[in-house]
């Protein structure tokens, strides 16, 4: 089992039997992190950059938040290109 499965677990554990409380989510979020650090911050902007879809916005709103995404990224030329495409809506291809 992967730390953070085991973490998940005893989290639930501790809030089903009122063990543990957290009163705001940003609590939460910083006993995450503590206990995970902040991570790769490259490969979290990449991993964004990865799940940008075009969904029901327009196409220039898509392009600026891919813009957005890209700039922050370690991706160049050719692999931004493949991530564009993947995603603008398929009718529009």
């Amino acid at each position: 089992m992967y730390k953070e499965d085991q973490w998940i677990l005893n989290v639930l554990k501790d809030l089903e039997s009122k063990n543990l409380e957290y009163e705001t989510r940003e609590e939460f979020l910083a006993n995450f992190k503590k206990e995970f650090g902040e991570g790769d911050e490259e490969a979290m902007k990449v991993t964004e950059l990865k799940k940008i879809e075009q969904g029901n916005i327009t196409m220039e709103e898509f392009v600026q938040e891919f813009k957005r995404a890209a700039r922050e990224s370690s991706y160049k030329e050719q692999l931004l290109i493949e991530e564009f495409k993947r995603g603008i809506n398929k009718n529009i291809w």
